[in-house]
């Protein structure tokens, strides 16, 4: 039957998961980033398939590739980035938001500073945005390199670019934009776009007629590897960043929270991101330090400490302020104490983010699946399940590779 190849591109690293027909487990790869920037995500693709081993490559009839939200590239006619990439947490279109507000709907997905749409139209006032022919997410560029097809993007990395999700069309307030050339042509997530490049099958070994499928974003890759599949299901993803999805019967949009929902199929997943989460946890412990110090906290018991740990100022969901401060004080003596304060904080921006999603219309919330590395944290589960109110599950697969290789197997039936 062949074996369907998942590739998940995160903020600190790459990973590859390969799946057979009965959706098992055959390979796994992982690659971690240095730099999180084209340069090491063309090395990093080229390093997973040349590391899933002969055996697995020669099986491949399917291959498709998550990427960060709102990470985008500016490339030139051979898709070449003209520079480098702006990642999805990047600020620097909050210049634009005054003009974006102007042209796009109240409260849609696209007036945030970090919105792919603010990123396009800061680049539109560079001295190189003239040499620009298209406009990629990161998903977009990766998966241009294995089918040789520029200009192709899904709806659910088209989402902060202004893509109209519910009537699949570019909107009209888009269209008249006068960098609207720049912009890919849409496909459902999961679309097969072509055959693999020549010279790939010649330098894996991978058959020629292994097709190439539109992918996905890192975090709904990861709702469709938990095993959520009922309305009220959500997955908060406990990576990098903290996000949610919760699965929704009604759409929900406000760009006053950093609030916007993903089509999956007739239903919506709802939700947001958060700049909080595990790289301010690695900021200040090792992995041996968070298991340790983690195994000494009693969940059941509420840390008095109140903290917004973020790497630097500026929040996107529950709250949408670019310039919300960090607060990590006051630091108690106790090194134990502190990482309380910092799981029981997070915990407490979770909980207030899947609030405000039901306050705006959102199904209630039943279940969360936790997804990503946080989510091996038993303490900081417990923590969680407490402020939630609701059981908190372990995911099936933790890996958003495998749900983006569920998404090549054509296995995901709420896509089509």
């Amino acid at each position: 039957m062949g074996l369907s190849l998942g590739i998940d591109f995160g903020t600190s690293g790459a990973r590859a998961i390969a799946i057979d027909s009965s959706k098992n487990i055959v390979a796994e790869v992982h690659y971690p980033f240095t730099n999180a920037n084209f340069q090491d995500w063309q090395k990093a693709l080229f390093y997973l398939l040349d590391n899933l081993g002969d055996s697995v490559r020669s099986e491949l009839k399917s291959i498709a590739i998550n990427g960060t939200s709102s990470t985008v590239l500016l490339c030139d006619n051979w898709g070449n980035p003209l520079s480098q990439a702006i990642l999805y947490n990047d600020g620097r279109g909050i210049a634009f938001l005054e003009a974006i507000k102007a042209i796009a709907p109240p409260h849609h997905p696209v007036i945030i500073a970090t919105s792919s749409l603010a990123k396009l139209l800061w680049w539109s006032e560079q001295e190189i945005f003239s040499q620009a022919r298209y406009f990629l997410s990161q998903a977009d560029w990766l998966a241009f390199l294995l089918h040789g097809k520029l200009g192709i993007s899904d709806y659910h990395n088209a989402l902060k670019l202004g893509y109209d999700l519910e009537n699949l069309c570019y909107p009209d307030w888009l269209e008249n934009l006068p960098m609207f050339n720049l912009l890919p042509q849409i496909f459902a997530p999961g679309t097969a776009i072509d055959t693999i490049k020549p010279d790939l099958v010649t330098r894996f070994a991978i058959p020629k007629d292994c097709l190439i499928y539109t992918g996905t974003t890192d975090s709904i890759a990861a709702f469709l590897a938990s095993g959520a599949n009922s309305l009220g299901d959500a997955v908060t993803s406990l990576g990098s960043t903290l996000v949610l999805k919760l699965l929704s019967s009604q759409k929900v949009d406000d760009s006053n929270y950093g609030i916007y929902s993903h089509r999956l199929g007739n239903l919506w997943l709802t939700g947001g991101a958060s700049n909080t989460g595990g790289a301010v946890l690695k900021k200040f412990f090792s992995d041996q330090e968070l298991r340790n110090y983690s195994l000494a906290i009693d969940g059941q018991k509420e840390s008095n400490l109140d903290y917004y740990p973020l790497l630097k100022a500026g929040e996107r969901f529950p709250i949408n302020d670019p310039f919300l401060p960090a607060k990590l004080t006051p630091r108690p003596d106790n090194t134990r104490e502190f990482l309380h304060g910092l799981l029981e904080s997070i915990a407490r921006i979770e909980a207030l983010g899947y609030q405000r999603l039901q306050e705006l219309g959102a199904n209630k919330l039943e279940r969360v699946y936790s997804a990503g590395g946080g989510a091996k944290n038993s303490t900081w589960r417990i923590i969680r399940q407490r402020h939630l109110g609701v059981p908190v599950l372990l995911s099936k697969q933790e890996q958003a590779a495998y749900g983006t290789a569920l998404l090549a197997q054509q296995s995901v039936t709420l896509l089509k």
